[in-house]
């Protein structure tokens, strides 16, 4: 059985790219199949899921994770109700709402949980 991977995103993706590279990691190791790779993005870094944010660091990286993820047929959690998630223009990659507890529930179901 694959290790199982959360990749947490919280980041600001306006303000520096480390929300770009943690979704190229997620996207690039995900390929590989050798982990089960989960995202989760909370707080500022829901604004990845807006295509048509031109503010965004990175935004080739986005736009090519995107379409390597949606691949994958798995969705991108998101913080429920979180603020910024209103206001995305989602990108081709399903985007389920999670609450903490049940963000808790699939942290405690991975192998490892990284936090960018």
């Amino acid at each position: 059985m694959n290790p199982r991977v959360l990749i947490i995103i919280t980041g600001d993706p306006r303000k520096g790219a480390r929300p770009a590279e943690a979704l190229r990691i997620a996207a690039g190791v995900g390929v590989w199949k050798k982990a089960d790779i989960t995202v989760y993005l909370a707080r500022e870094a829901v604004q990845v899921l807006n295509e048509t944010a031109d503010d965004l660091m990175e935004q080739e990286i986005y736009a090519k994770c995107w379409e390597i993820l949606a691949e994958t047929g798995k969705p991108v959690y998101a913080a429920k109700n979180a603020d910024r998630l209103r206001e995305t223009e989602t990108t081709a990659v399903a985007v389920m709402e999670i609450s903490d507890e049940q963000l808790a529930q699939l942290a405690a179901e991975q192998t490892f949980v990284m936090r960018f």
